[in-house]
């Protein structure tokens, strides 16, 4: 898929403040620092399009972005290590949760994971509460530039183990690198085969 135009639609914290429902919508969550901005930047080839912060948890709102006039790309606030109060956290979740489980035309979730780290709770668990609710997700495991390969691969190895203790199996996943350029064209593969399905 080629990206001829992606624009700022809206900006809010109430999903029934969204654009009409009448195109396939992909979304992007992960907590803090996992590198969203920069990534939705990569796939969208536009620098500043989503803003990047050396503060982390500073998305605070659904922002809908329109891609090429045919589907919309979301970006939500960011989950945990946020440097905020436990009640703006509750209300984090409670604009994710409503926007998740009520959005129309949700093809899918987009859950990014620092290669970096082993299966951190707060993930398996929210993955987990996508998994009860049927909301259908996939995993997109970020700054893998920061890994050597084998090292990268024993990561890979043990969050799919630790999943596996919940889940009959993995959801489909993905692999990026905003300073190598890699994995926007896998997503925008995924996601241009998935718009036909929302026409057909």
């Amino acid at each position: 898929m080629q990206i001829k135009s992606a624009d700022f639609i809206i900006s809010n914290t109430d999903y029934t403040l969204c654009p009409k429902a009448d195109m396939p919508e992909y979304a992007f969550i992960g907590r803090s620092n996992v590198g969203k901005s920069s990534l939705i930047n990569l796939i969208t080839n536009k620098k500043q399009l989503a803003k990047i912060s050396g503060k982390p948890g500073k998305t605070q709102l659904i922002n809908h972005f329109l891609i090429n006039k045919e589907w919309y790309l979301v970006d939500l606030p960011g989950y945990g290590y946020a440097t905020v109060s436990k009640t703006q956290k509750q209300e984090f979740q409670k604009i994710i949760f409503s926007y998740l489980e009520n959005r129309e035309d949700l093809m899918c979730l987009f859950v990014l994971l620092d290669c970096r780290h082993k299966p951190q709770k707060i993930d398996l668990e929210f993955m987990k509460w996508l998994g009860e609710k049927q909301i259908p997700f996939l995993m997109i495991f970020t700054k893998i530039d920061k890994l050597g390969k084998t090292e990268l691969k024993k990561n890979i190895e043990n969050y799919k183990t630790e999943m596996l203790k919940q889940w009959e199996e993995i959801p489909q996943t993905f692999f990026a690198s905003v300073p190598k350029r890699k994995g926007s064209k896998e997503i925008l593969d995924f996601i241009e085969k998935t718009n036909l399905l929302f026409t057909s």
